[in-house]
């Protein structure tokens, strides 16, 4: 049975990649900063190794990954965790992905580690999560290998009951947001440009504003494309906005709170306009299922590269899509040109 350990795994979303991983077969290895925490998540799963570490101790952060087949960071903000325990999980030979939102944390494993985790032999897959890595694996899928002039993404989301760690990764994260113009990754304009965005029913008509995620890195990583931009519905950003909202409420058995949500992305390419929208219930929740099929693809071999990738870049962006529907991803697509591949991933045209 393959161990993924599992970092921050008393955290809100790392409850539910815990409980996907066990889903799944897998063996987790419950790790974190906070042993007080982590003992009160061991409690729920007695079977489990309990693992407390720091980020700043080398050594007992090598104890921890020894024996490991994966580590998996759910930890933020990841400005402060991801280089330290991807520099780590480098160094002992295994595989790591994290389910980060920030740009300059993903910016910074693609700068900085490329040439070790090539050089190891394993995979550092950065934002393989809602935010980043749903979105590229959507365009990925819907170019299917062809350039792009321009890629758009909207998120709309009913409401956004942000937990305590997102609020203080928004604390933390102060770095300029960044777009693609020209083919280069290059500042978000200031004040960030608005529009209104036609989402598939039930969301419609929304106001929408600029606000990249990690998206926009793992896109530009590894897609041919001139243009990127992202956009939230402000309704969201507004609940993000205000400290009275409150955090997510479970509503079914597996913790998920009510929340729906839709990214819709547009390519623009030489042959047409393609659409790709995914559509569910979630963000955090979602995050779980998307980053342990890709760590079980790279176990099982069926997502073979090493280095510093995006998600669209190691796995099969299609098929990984097919695999997530119609649960927990509701996907659809439709435009004028719509390759066989994003077919097979998206079903019947919206």
């Amino acid at each position: 049975m393959h161990k993924v350990v599992v970092y921050g795994a008393y955290g809100h979303t790392g409850r539910f990649v815990t409980a996907e991983l066990v889903r799944r077969g897998l063996l987790p290895v419950l790790s974190g900063r906070d042993p007080v925490k982590l003992a009160a998540l061991g409690a729920r799963y007695p079977d489990l190794a309990q693992r407390p570490v720091a980020l700043d101790d080398p050594v007992a952060l090598a104890a921890v990954l020894a024996g490991a087949d994966a580590v998996i960071n759910t930890a933020g903000p990841f400005l402060d965790t991801a280089t330290p325990l991807a520099t780590a999980a480098v160094r002992a030979g295994v595989p790591y992905l994290d389910v980060s939102a920030e740009q300059a944390s993903t910016a910074a494993l693609h700068r900085g580690l490329a040439a070790a985790a090539e050089a190891a032999g394993i995979a550092v897959v950065p934002a393989t999560a809602f935010y980043g890595g749903l979105a590229d694996l959507l365009a990925t899928a819907a170019l299917a290998g062809e350039p792009a002039e321009e890629i758009t993404i909207a998120i709309a989301l009913d409401r956004w009951w942000p937990t305590e760690g997102t609020r203080v990764t928004g604390r933390r994260n102060t770095a300029p947001r960044l777009v693609v113009d020209g083919g280069r990754l290059v500042p978000l304009e200031s004040p960030p440009p608005t529009r209104t965005w036609v989402f598939p029913a039930p969301f419609g008509a929304q106001d929408v504003v600029a606000l990249p995620f990690s998206e926009i890195v793992t896109i530009a990583a590894h897609l041919e494309v001139e243009a990127v931009r992202s956009y939230l519905a402000t309704r969201a950003l507004q609940d993000l906005r205000d400290p009275a909202t409150p955090a997510p409420v479970a509503v079914d058995d597996t913790g998920r709170s009510g929340q729906r949500f839709a990214v819709d992305v547009r390519v623009r390419t030489a042959t047409g306009e393609r659409r790709i929208t995914a559509s569910g219930q979630d963000i955090y929740a979602v995050t779980a299922p998307i980053v342990v099929e890709a760590v079980t693809r790279i176990l099982d071999g069926r997502a073979p590269r090493t280095g510093v990738l995006a998600p669209g870049a190691l796995l099969d962006a299609a098929d990984v899509l097919a695999a997530l529907s119609p649960v927990p991803l509701q996907v659809a697509g439709s435009g004028d040109v719509m390759a066989e591949n994003c077919a097979r991933a998206a079903g019947p045209a919206a």
